[in-house]
């Protein structure tokens, strides 16, 4: 495994697991969908919200060239994407 991205702002107060080897990680906070709450539609939204982001982010994230980039610059385009509002603009 080359990359983790960690996404959970709070998973049931859980500790990230530790990973093998040395993998680039970056944590990509979005908040969890599974709390929110109000009508089906509110619910339903905030999936589809959750949905588009990590979409978006994963879109920038396949879109880097990573043959050309240093392992750092690498690492810290991956943090910014992660703190990126909507990550689709940079497309």
């Amino acid at each position: 495994m080359d990359f983790i991205f960690t996404v959970c702002n709070d998973a049931a107060r859980e500790i990230c697991p530790v990973w093998a080897g040395q993998p680039m990680t970056a944590h990509w906070g979005i908040p969890d969908p599974a709390a929110a709450t109000g009508s089906d539609a509110e619910v339903a939204s905030a999936f589809a919200e959750t949905h588009r982001v990590l979409s978006n982010r994963i879109g920038v994230f396949i879109g880097l060239p990573m043959r050309t980039l240093e392992h750092m610059s690498l690492q810290h385009r991956l943090n910014d994407i992660g703190h990126m509002r909507d990550p689709s603009a940079r497309r």
